[in-house]
């Protein structure tokens, strides 16, 4: 392999990691119920934050906030996901890599 050619694989390893631990670090919002609960999880998917307003809280209907919460976090996750296929398509673009988004 010529030397330009690795200096530019070099380069795009170094900027996919960047990429990584950016998104690794950041912060992804997820709400459900029209904004009742809120949850906030890192791009690696670890719960940061839970919030939940006392209207959606009825004792009787547990279930209601189960499926509420679920919905929420279903809705953070995804958002880490997008976010890693819109960041790391750009270096993966064209290439068929089996494993690699």
């Amino acid at each position: 392999m010529n030397p330009a050619m690795m200096k530019k694989m070099q380069k795009m390893q170094r900027d996919m990691m960047k990429a990584q631990k950016e998104i690794e670090e950041a912060i992804f919002t997820g709400t459900a119920g029209g904004g009742l609960v809120t949850v906030e999880v890192t791009g690696t998917k670890t719960i940061e934050k839970i919030s939940i307003k006392p209207d959606i809280v009825d004792p009787e209907d547990v279930e209601t906030l189960e499926d509420v919460l679920m919905l929420a976090l279903n809705d953070a996750f995804k958002k880490v996901d997008d976010k890693q296929q819109s960041s790391m398509g750009q270096f993966t673009q064209g290439l068929n890599i089996p494993g690699l988004f």
